[in-house]
């Protein structure tokens, strides 16, 4: 009972803020090693979790008409090769190397989103059709290979890349993002059920909370997207660099 009430409304709180800017997983992975889950059992039941969240955002932002599919669908395929190619580089690359590379990456990418114009209502001039869905499938493939990889803070960098690179707007960003998520996060699922690692009485208990915190978070941004994202997206960053200090002093 102990570990429910850790980790379920700490998983509340990443799927609102997860549903706004995409980086839900830098709050519920250590809620849930917080709570006394080993490593492998975390990761697994956070999947759970959060693909139950992310599909209830999927399908508010769907249904808002933020889902260009002619844009998503070569996303989706891209990040699913992606994201293997990623899981196989994982069984050689040295962690340690990549979160010393966030570190340094991660004070530009806040100094970007502080001077970007592309996290507000008014988008850069769109690109052709053609153009937008081969840099959204170029982005989709690469931080596939990073979610395969390492995977925290996923969903906030397709956020600023598909606005900033791509120049979608910032709701067709935020629907593009969930529906590329979600399937990510399905396939790990598949393979994490496959192997018997998910708790799965925490994992739908702790999923409940997460559709919640989706649902609130997902109509917060329709209301109020451009005045939300950017400072939570930057809260995010924030956390996302101090828990990747931690790791790189071992503590």
């Amino acid at each position: 009972m102990t570990t429910f009430m850790i980790v379920c409304p700490l998983v509340f709180l990443a799927g609102f803020v997860d549903a706004l800017a995409g980086g839900g997983g830098l709050i519920s992975l250590p809620a849930y090693m917080f709570a006394g889950l080993p490593t492998h059992a975390a990761i697994a039941t956070n999947k759970l979790s959060s693909s139950m969240g992310t599909a209830i955002a999927t399908v508010h932002y769907w249904k808002k008409g933020f889902m260009k599919w002619k844009i998503c669908l070569p996303g989706i395929l891209t990040a699913f090769a992606g994201s293997w190619c990623g899981a196989r580089l994982n069984l050689f690359m040295n962690e340690r190397v990549l979160q010393i590379m966030m570190l340094v990456l991660l004070p530009f990418i806040a100094f970007y989103v502080l001077r970007s114009k592309a996290l507000t209502k008014v988008s850069a001039q769109e690109y052709p059709l053609r153009k937008t869905i081969i840099l959204c499938s170029l982005i989709s493939f690469g931080i596939g290979i990073y979610d395969g990889i390492y995977g925290p803070g996923t969903g906030t960098f397709l956020m600023l890349l598909f606005t900033g690179v791509c120049h979608l707007s910032l709701e067709d960003s935020a629907g593009t993002t969930k529906a590329i998520n979600l399937t990510t996060n399905v396939a790990a699922l598949t393979v994490y059920l496959m192997h018997g690692a998910i708790l799965i009485p925490l994992g739908l208990a702790a999923g409940c909370c997460n559709m919640l915190g989706n649902y609130l978070g997902s109509h917060c941004f329709t209301s109020k997207g451009a005045k939300f994202v950017e400072p939570v997206l930057l809260i995010v960053l924030l956390i996302f660099f101090i828990r990747v200090s931690f790791q790189v002093a071992g503590v």
